[in-house]
């Protein structure tokens, strides 16, 4: 073999490796693996082309560039501190978390430089805004409402940049020293008015009660003479009737009987006892026993 065939077939050989080098390159660049959590934003002579998912994707070599690579996983800002104003004049501190996540990265490349700054400035405007249209004894005990209203205003500020603001969190509320005490002294005093109060619906309690008693009492005792007195008129009605009816033998016969359960009752008295009575007495029971056994 000449020397010009040996050179003629090493230019073959370099020329082969050089196609071969070519073709791996073309692969190399045409052939985009997008991985799970990812997307490629791709150019083309400096121009927004696509937008490749995961997976395997083909573009063309040279031309085309995947020149950003965004994460779509969900990510955490920073916790921030911002100071606001409440509606009543009183000055907080509040503790803000935001989670968020990208989806339509063209968006997020091409319409703001740095999103996580960008977020964190809207939520501090937005929290500051909301905070102020709410009383202090608001903010604390509506939080949750408060939350729900932060995370809508920051997504509808953030939309435009292809973001999803997953959730907001509010996670303390500071008042200063001078405001703590105030609140302080003020949850004392409204404790001790709150003990009165109870103290003294107690005490007006007790006297309803007392009254109630006393009124219930009398009420029985009314009851009580009311069923008396019907029961000696009833008495009366009946001895009225017995006169009508059998003239003045039925009276006799009921004084005489009243005169005979009196001696009966001083008779079975305890101990013994000592009777005198006058003669007209003693005339006056024997005429009784003479009517009763005459009645029978």
């Amino acid at each position: 073999m000449t020397e010009d065939q040996v050179i003629g077939l090493l230019t073959q050989n370099v020329i082969y490796l050089l196609g071969a080098i070519f073709i791996v390159i073309v692969i190399f660049k045409g052939v985009k693996i997008v991985p799970q959590s990812e997307k490629y934003v791709v150019e083309r002579f400096g121009r927004l082309h696509s937008v490749l998912g995961p997976g395997i994707n083909f573009i063309v070599p040279f031309l085309d560039v995947a020149r950003h690579k965004i994460s779509v996983l969900e990510r955490q800002l920073p916790n921030a501190t911002q100071d606001a104003i409440t509606k009543d004049n009183v000055l907080v501190q509040v503790e803000t978390s935001v989670f968020y996540r990208i989806l339509e990265p063209e968006k997020t490349v091409y319409r703001i430089r740095d999103v996580d700054a960008a977020i964190a400035t809207t939520v501090a405007g937005i929290v500051r805004a909301e905070i102020g249209k709410m009383d202090l004894d608001e903010v604390q005990s509506n939080r949750a409402q408060l939350i729900m209203r932060i995370k809508e205003s920051v997504e509808d500020a953030v939309d435009n940049w292809g973001i999803e603001v997953t959730r907001a969190e509010i996670l303390d509320v500071n008042l200063d020293a001078a405001t703590r005490e105030a609140m302080l002294q003020q949850l004392n005093a409204e404790r001790a008015r709150r003990a009165q109060v109870t103290e003294a619906e107690g005490s007006k309690r007790a006297v309803e009660l007392q009254a109630d008693a006393e009124l219930y009492a009398a009420e029985q005792s009314a009851k009580a003479r009311r069923i008396q007195a019907d029961a000696e008129a009833y008495a009366t009605e009946v001895v009225a009737k017995a006169i009508r009816e059998n003239g003045i033998e039925a009276a006799q016969y009921q004084v005489a009987l009243k005169q005979v359960e009196a001696l009966n009752a001083l008779g079975n008295g305890d101990g013994k006892q000592t009777i005198v009575l006058p003669a007209n007495a003693i005339e006056a029971f024997g005429d009784a026993f003479k009517m009763l056994k005459g009645g029978k």
